[in-house]
């Protein structure tokens, strides 16, 4: 049996539904569901494909054990499966091809193939003509830098939870226009976790802000919970791809209102809070909030 075919039918001698293991390991259903069907494109990683097949078999009653060894032997990519396999078939076909194309050019030195070169142009001479003054050119005046405009504050069009998978795979996506509704009550929430680092399940989870257009953003103010302990990478973009999303700003063990001054203006449509950390909540889960974002840049 498969390692999806072998938990779904823990689950099944067990008498739970996937909704049921889901909230036993917080676990999101979709990611139950796609690993029963032996699809782990969704996990982020083959670490974190590991991490949820423990997570899940320990729900369901079963030994992990034998089942992270046949992740291992069959579909592992960093542990010599079949992906990494083609990997290396692909490198070493690279490589030849390489090889290749230095021998050819080798032989067309060797062979006399005159290479294109340009001589530098001569240097110009300004004769001076005797009895006269000689004329000194005047530089002439450079135009005036135009005024930069003053920042103002940038109004976002929506929000949207963010997880390693991208938009829609987030945190409690349904709260997520409470972090720009303009209500100081309000919030958005990541779910609870075991560990500040997500149990070790995800590398961070965050919230998306779309813009409507691109934008140019000069700093920020992410108002957090009143715990400290959230670190979080402001991140701004053209697309709603986490590597398109370069990180223009860091806060670290931070609570309250974390002001953000950029020492660059950063560019684009999309603005992502990525958290990396999460601060001790009172019943000594992990969890964080942001009750608001307020940008500021030209528009």
């Amino acid at each position: 049996m498969s390692i999806g075919a072998v938990l779904a039918n823990a689950r099944h001698e067990a008498g739970l539904t996937v909704p049921q293991v889901s909230d036993r390991s917080q676990v999101r259903e979709a990611i139950v569901s796609d690993i029963e069907d032996d699809d782990y494109s969704a996990c982020g990683g083959d670490a974190y494909a590991r991490g949820y097949i423990r997570i899940i078999a320990r729900a369901v009653g079963t030994d992990a054990a034998p089942l992270i060894r046949e992740y291992n032997t069959t579909i592992a990519d960093d542990k010599g499966g079949p992906i990494a396999r083609r990997k290396r078939l692909r490198i070493g076909w690279v490589t030849v091809l390489l090889l290749v194309w230095v021998g050819i050019a080798a032989y067309d030195l060797r062979a006399g193939v005159p290479l294109a070169t340009k001589a530098a142009p001569a240097a110009r001479v300004n004769p001076v003509t005797h009895g006269h003054a000689a004329r000194v050119p005047v530089a002439p005046k450079r135009a005036a830098r135009p005024a930069v405009p003053a920042a103002q504050t940038l109004t976002p069009v929506s929000a949207a939870a963010f997880g390693p998978s991208g938009a829609g795979d987030g945190d409690l996506p349904q709260l997520a226009p409470l972090a720009i509704d303009g209500n100081p009550a309000t919030a958005w929430h990541t779910d609870w976790y075991a560990t500040a680092l997500f149990g070790d399940l995800y590398a961070g989870t965050g919230l998306l802000v779309d813009m409507g257009r691109p934008v140019t953003i000069t700093s920020a103010q992410i108002t957090l919970g009143p715990d400290h302990g959230t670190s979080f990478d402001l991140r701004v973009g053209a697309a709603p791809v986490l590597a398109s999303l370069p990180a223009v700003a860091q806060a670290a063990d931070s609570a309250g209102a974390v002001n953000l001054h950029l020492t660059r203006p950063a560019h684009g449509r999309y603005v992502l809070i990525w958290l990396t950390s999460l601060p001790r909540d009172p019943a000594g889960t992990f969890q964080a909030s942001v009750y608001d974002i307020r940008l500021e840049g030209r528009p």
